[in-house]
């Protein structure tokens, strides 16, 4: 199953925290199974300025072992990356994840009001997806007949707010 992946299964690209200009980039790749972590050090003094760009490359099995890139990643793009990278390398690949969002909003389409909600609660990308209009839309226009009055106030509120405040009028 894991064949239809793409050679890099993640890149990630970072500036260093403040005053620091230095950036970095980190590759994981499928068929090679190494994490690639390049720097450029950037710096307007003198001893600096000839440094030039670094790079290290661990197998997956190397990274896990590996304390100082993991604290070097770490600190460049935070600990839940550092998660990801680490589950990345274990091929614990989250596919649903990997999904287009025109593919999810197809799914998520079939679900009931209640479970939108609850799945809107998971991530960022799901609270997106789950409260566009492009979701709500066909939602609305399949429970009801619109007037153009309802949908001018509709497009003006939104979508999703003019399903759930209809749905409160209909409950009194």
């Amino acid at each position: 199953m894991a064949s239809w992946l793409p050679e890099i299964l993640f890149e990630i690209v970072g500036q260093g925290k403040a005053p620091s200009k230095d950036h970095y980039q980190m590759l994981i790749t499928r068929s090679q199974a190494t994490v690639i972590f390049r720097w450029w050090k950037i710096s307007l003094r003198s001893g600096y300025q000839s440094t030039k760009p670094g790079e290290v490359k661990e197998s997956h099995e190397d990274f896990r072992e590996n304390s100082h890139l993991q604290i070097q990643i770490a600190l460049v793009f935070g600990a839940r990356i550092l998660d990801y990278v680490f589950n990345l390398c274990e091929g614990k690949i989250d596919f649903l994840e990997r999904l287009s969002d025109n593919l999810l909003m197809n799914i998520i389409s079939y679900l009931g009001i209640e479970d939108i909600a609850s799945l809107s609660l998971t991530s960022h990308r799901f609270s997106k997806l789950c409260t566009s209009d492009e979701l709500w839309v066909p939602i609305i226009e399949a429970s009801s007949e619109i007037t153009p009055a309802m949908k001018a106030l509709a497009q003006d509120q939104g979508w999703r707010q003019k399903f759930f405040i209809r749905k409160l009028h209909l409950h009194k």
